[in-house]
């Protein structure tokens, strides 16, 4: 029997991930990140607050907060063009309506994808992952997990080591969509975000989020 999806519910941190639909790639050049990147914004940046992600050539991790009822619906009121929307009944419920934002983003890509590569057929594999966070020590080890993901997977020895994850976000005084002001509060601060990695040991963690 089919595991029931956990709910998408407004004001609540969540684990997203998903792989590839067999043994294909995500991603096969640095310009698919970036793509990828550009259309997450354009989908669910205006539905979730980000903190943490990491895209690997076959797979990705997102830790993410799905925004307020209002300011959602505020967006779809936007994005249909209906200001007469008064709630999310007739879209089949909230979580529908975030979970329909990520399934755009991957049909969105996986367009661009195929047409690019002349390939037909899904891309990702079906019904992507989720997994509620609700303790201040899960959020922490699982910033620390997603960034240490290429490294578990042996394509770099260290996480700033690896282009296209969040870590870079939080090191450099940049302007980011990653809410890491709020993040790195949890940890006490920039430098003890850095310790905290770095005393880290990667292979507990692997128990902790790959069950």
């Amino acid at each position: 029997m089919p595991q029931k999806s956990i709910p998408l519910e407004a004001g609540h941190m969540y684990h997203i991930w998903t792989h590839a639909n067999g043994s294909e790639n995500l991603f096969r050049e640095d310009e698919n990140y970036r793509y990828f990147l550009d259309e997450y914004t354009y989908h669910v940046h205006p539905v979730a607050e980000t903190f943490t992600y990491c895209l690997m050539p076959n797979h990705l991790h997102l830790m993410i907060r799905v925004r307020e009822e209002e300011s959602v619906l505020e967006f779809l009121r936007d994005k249909k063009k209906d200001s007469t929307l008064q709630g999310f009944e007739t879209l089949g419920g909230f979580s529908n309506c975030i979970s329909q934002q990520f399934s755009d983003l991957f049909n969105a890509y996986t367009q661009a994808y195929n047409k690019k590569y002349d390939r037909k057929g899904s891309l990702f594999s079906p019904n992507f992952r989720r997994k509620r966070i609700d303790s201040t020590q899960y959020f922490t080890r699982l910033i620390a997990y997603i960034h240490y993901n290429p490294v578990h997977h042996e394509f770099v020895k260290n996480p700033g080591d690896w282009t296209f994850n969040s870590w870079h976000a939080y090191l450099v005084d940049k302007r980011t969509k990653i809410n890491k002001r709020e993040a790195l509060s949890w940890f006490g601060g920039k430098e003890e975000f850095r310790k905290f990695h770095q005393q880290i040991k990667p292979e507990k963690l692997i128990p902790i989020f790959e069950q």
